[in-house]
Order: structure tokens, then C-alpha cells, then sequence
């Protein structure tokens, strides 16, 4: 319900195009890692990876489960709440990988956040969190940048709120860049540094195609299954080592 509903309201707020890497592949059990600028974001990455026919389980902060029908909406589709400074923050890495070894894509902000301002940013550093889950599950990482976000929602409460009401009478442009898939390497912070590197160099991507998309450009298409694309690879399997409980936080 939540690619869906993503797909259907996005068009109205601005104009997404989604360019792919000649090798990007979002097969299923893969991770998929985007920058964070906004709270409409989520809403763009989900309506381009519905256009793969990818509809991910999304890792949230926690705190939207408290909200009134998005809580049942996210429970509903499976997606992962992430509590940061609770003893139960690791149950989000495991809950990750168990959708991952189902064959699921995992859709994570490797951040944590959303920087402050108005203006387009690079990707801040990345928490652990990916890497971890990365190296527990052996899975891929796809790197996603986003751009254009910002036009729809940032700012201050009022600011959001103006933005997101004008947006359907601007329509901006929302560029969303899909790179091929890294195997991380490494210990944690070289493996974090390899993701943030990646992720950057396709929210790089995604803000200088405004005059020339880079790589091909995506159709949208018929909806896939969840966790599914056009050109399905086999299921990677079981997870090869769980996340130890002790490792909390993202």
C-alpha cells in the first residue's frame, strides 16, 4: 500500500524522472542505501523504485508507528521501525536481514536524518547501521540519490507546510539516480565510507542530470510483486551470520 499510494500522489507534487547505471540492479535480497534530505523523500525513492517494480520494506524511525493509520500501514506491509537509543535497537538490524534472506529488497537511509536549510546537500556521513547489515547478510548495496526533495518539503514547520501546498502548481523536478550495486569491503568504517562514497556519487548524478539524464530512463511500468523487478535474479538465500543483539543502533 505505501509504493502505491507513493506512485499515485508524486506525479501531483512534481515532475520524477528516474535514471538508472548501465549495471544497476535492483535484484531481490538486495539493500538499497539513499541520502536523506526531506520528509517528502521517502515518498519520491519509493514512487522510483515502484517504476523497477520494486516495493521495498523501508527501515523508519520508530516514531511513525505511534501515528494514527501510518502505524498500521507500516506494520501491515512489513517495514522495520528503527529505535535508536533502546535496548531494542538491534531488532531492527534482524528484522532487515530476515526480510532480506525472504528475498526482500531493504530500502535504508544510511544518515539517520534530515540536515537543516532549504538548499540541496551532499549526503552527511553515514551511521553503521548499513555497513552491519551488509556484512551479516552479504547482501548487495544499491546506491539511490535523490534530488529535488527539498522543493517539495524543508525548512521549518510552517515552511514545510508552504512548500508542500505549493507544490503541485510548480511541480518540481525530482531526479531520483539508481547506481549499480558495491559489495562492501572491509572493516565497519571503511565498508560505511565505501556506502557514503557510492550514495554520493549517485546523488551526484541525480543533481547534474537536469540538463542530460546520464544513464537510460525509466518507463514507468505494470506494478511487480514486492521485493520483484522486470528481469528477476535468483533469491541470494539465508542469511550467513545473524546480527549479534549486542550491536544496537543504525
Amino acid at each position: 500500500m505505501l509504493s502505491r499510494t507513493a506512485a499515485a500522489l508524486v506525479p501531483f507534487f512534481g515532475r520524477l524522472t528516474v535514471t538508472l547505471d548501465a549495471g544497476a540492479d535492483l535484484a531481490p535480497g538486495s539493500i538499497v542505501a539513499a541520502n536523506h534530505t526531506s520528509l517528502s523523500d521517502p515518498a519520491i525513492v519509493l514512487a522510483a523504485l515502484r517504476r523497477q517494480g520494486v516495493e521495498p520494506v523501508v527501515m523508519a524511525a520508530a516514531g511513525l508507528w505511534r501515528v494514527p493509520i501510518i502505524g498500521r500501514v507500516l506494520t501491515r506491509g512489513g517495514h522495520v521501525p528503527v529505535r535508536r537509543a533502546d535496548p531494542r535497537a538491534a531488532r531492527c538490524l534482524e528484522d532487515a536481514a530476515d526480510a532480506l534472506a525472504r528475498g526482500r529488497v531493504v530500502l535504508i537511509y544510511g544518515e539517520g536524518g534530515i540536515p537543516d536549510g532549504t538548499a540541496e546537500a551532499p549526503p552527511r556521513r553515514f551511521r553503521s547501521g548499513l555497513a552491519r547489515l551488509a556484512a551479516a547478510t552479504g547482501a548487495p548495496v544499491v546506491p539511490l540519490g535523490q534530488a529535488g526533495a527539498r522543493r517539495v518539503m524543508s525548512g521549518g514547520g510552517a515552511g514545510q507546510l508552504a512548500r508542500l501546498a505549493a507544490a503541485p502548481l510548480r511541480r518540481p523536478e525530482l531526479r531520483v539516480h539508481i547506481g549499480a550495486p558495491v559489495r562492501l569491503t572491509g572493516g565497519l568504517p571503511a565498508a560505511t565510507a565505501q556506502a557514503h562514497a557510492a550514495v554520493t556519487a549517485a546523488w551526484l548524478t541525480a543533481t547534474g542530470v537536469a540538463g542530460a539524464p546520464s544513464g537510460p530512463v525509466a518507463e514507468p511500468g505494470r506494478a511487480a510483486e514486492p521485493g520483484r523487478v522486470s528481469d528477476p535474479v535468483p533469491n541470494p538465500g539465508r542469511v550467513s551470520d545473524p546480527v549479534p543483539a549486542a550491536r544496537a543502533g543504525v
